[in-house]
């Protein structure tokens, strides 16, 4: 992309705007202003022109600003609202130390403009200069209300530490990943991490590059709050009605709705079933000692468990690992007396075991020791004794509903 073309053609340099939908009301609550320049009658992305390191800070920040204040002012006759997602680097934020661009909004704000309603969606991956100052300058830009957005999930191991020094308002999800419908176990362990990191610092989630149904899905269920992508509308040169797919999304979400409650029902059945099984088996080899019991259980639960053990209360195991092989089941002794008061969840599962007297299965993990996607049944067996047992993925896999 020819730079000095551009800058020599300020007047067909202007603003795209791609909406951005919420889940609570299904309708526009927010734009983010993307750079185009019409060459040969043809809007093209000016992406290339923001990311070359060969086209000079002063350059870019001139055509930024220009892009900036063009969408402002169209902006100005939208709902008060609706929020302004702009993009800026490390590098462009930075430029003058950050009062010019800030002069800009300032300028605005005298016009009418409520600074609440910016959100600076920053990427600072690449910078090098000082990331201390770029920190100051973003919780200055804060004071006058102005929200910070972290977008894309990064693969460099900072990236968290970066969210939790910014806590930013929202976090912006790539779903590009997930453009084929083969979903990568990382990918969703990350995913799990950052919303629970999201949930501690109270951002947000709005999940970007949605392109096909399966996507929206991931996102709703992965608790995003604000959609984007061209599977919802495609960036243009003017805005559409709020409420343009409130049915369709409500549709879709009644969709999704009674998929997950489907196999909600289908987890809570099978809990009852194993309960039903375990309870039985239990009962009868109650004074017949742990020998007993897992040789029962094994023969009973041989095509559905892949390992079983005995804890007390305080996650002490009371029993050796039986841990199902290849050439049938072993005795693990090594992990007898280990505490796994320690995992999440352990102690708050034993307590609702020990208060709803109920066996419950466990939401889906990739167990450490196998690498693989498995659920796990716990069952009380009297006040301080609590059975587990290790469901195999390819019993899950033949019931899909429990994937």
């Amino acid at each position: 992309m020819d730079a000095l073309e551009i800058l020599s053609d300020l007047e067909n340099v202007f603003p795209y705007f791609q909406p951005i939908f919420n889940a609570d009301e299904q309708r526009v609550i927010a734009y983010e202003v993307l750079g185009r320049y019409l060459s040969k009658g043809k809007a093209i992305s000016l992406g290339p022109f923001f990311h070359d390191d060969q086209i000079p800070d002063e350059y870019k920040f001139e055509v930024d600003l220009l892009i900036v204040k063009k969408a402002l002012e169209k902006i100005m006759d939208l709902d008060e609202d609706i929020l302004i997602f702009l993009n800026r680097n490390a590098e462009l934020l930075m430029y003058g130390h950050g009062e010019p661009f800030l002069q800009e909004l300032l300028e605005f704000e005298k016009k009418g403009l409520n600074l609440k309603r910016i959100i600076l969606e920053i990427s600072d991956r690449n910078y090098q200069g000082d990331l201390d100052q770029f920190d100051h300058l973003l919780q200055y830009y804060r004071t006058y209300g102005i929200k910070i957005a972290m977008s894309s999930i990064g693969d460099e191991s900072q990236y968290f530490e970066r969210i939790g020094q910014l806590e930013p308002d929202i976090l912006k999800i790539n779903l590009q990943p997930l453009k084929s419908t083969a979903i990568g176990i990382n990918f969703n362990d990350v995913l799990f991490s950052l919303s629970l990191l999201a949930r501690k610092i109270g951002a947000a989630l709005l999940f970007e590059n949605i392109e096909m149904s399966l996507q929206l899905q991931f996102a709703w269920k992965n608790g995003g709050h604000y959609y984007q992508g061209f599977y919802l509308h495609p960036p243009a040169d003017e805005f559409i009605n709020r409420d343009l797919l409130k049915s369709r999304l409500k549709e879709k979400f009644h969709d999704f709705i009674a998929y997950e409650k489907r196999k909600l029902e289908a987890v809570y059945n099978s809990a009852g079933q194993f309960h039903t099984m375990v309870q039985e088996i239990v009962n009868k080899n109650k004074k017949a000692g742990y020998d007993a019991l897992f040789q029962a259980l094994t023969k009973e639960m041989n095509d559905i468990a892949f390992r079983m053990y005995v804890c007390d209360e305080d996650g002490f195991q009371k029993t050796v690992n039986i841990f199902k092989e290849e050439s049938g089941w072993t005795v693990q002794t090594a992990y007898l007396n280990k505490n796994w008061s320690w995992r999440p969840y352990f102690l708050e599962n034993i307590i609702k075991l020990r208060h709803e007297q109920k066996g419950r299965l466990s939401d889906l993990y990739r167990d450490i020791e196998t690498g693989e996607t498995i659920r796990t049944f716990s069952f009380p067996m009297n006040e301080n004794e609590y059975l587990f047992i290790d469901i195999a993925y390819r019993y899950l896999f033949e019931h899909d509903e429990l994937l």
